[in-house]
């Protein structure tokens, strides 16, 4: 299975000096860029770890590729993704996020089907990787 999420997730995985590219367009526009990771990619868990604060005063993309890099050294099983910050109307608004590395092995999702009253059903999706290492055993 193949996580879609984000911009970019329909494409082949983007190369090094594509992400670059895309870094240097979100700089241009004057955007903060910062690096996240998780092993849950679940479709409602928007809140991946950081990897450092956002780069607000950066403006070289090839420093945070090289963040990029310590990130993929520290966390190769995981998901990461570069997410950019547009604050031009006074909040932070993500204006970009894309996926720049996925683990070897993309576990991916199960469909749990619940029935209630007056013949309901429910559908949940349930990450395998939370199977593997339940909540309390992925963060210790």
């Amino acid at each position: 299975m193949r996580l879609t999420q984000g911009a970019f997730s329909f494409l082949p995985d983007l190369t090094d000096p594509e992400i670059e590219a895309q870094i240097g367009y979100c700089l241009g526009r004057g955007w903060a860029v910062g690096i996240e990771h998780t092993d849950d990619p679940h479709p409602r868990n928007t809140y991946w770890e950081m990897f450092a604060p956002p780069l607000f005063d950066q403006h070289d993309a090839h420093a945070i590729m090289v963040q990029l890099d310590e990130c993929r050294r520290s966390f190769p099983n995981q998901y990461i993704r570069v997410i950019a910050f547009d604050s031009m109307r006074g909040r932070e608004t993500i204006g970009l996020s894309f996926i720049a590395h996925r683990p070897a092995s993309e576990p991916g999702f199960h469909l749990i089907r619940e029935e209630g009253p007056g013949r309901t059903i429910r559908y949940t999706l349930r990450s395998y990787a939370v199977d593997a290492r339940p909540e309390g055993g992925r963060y210790a």
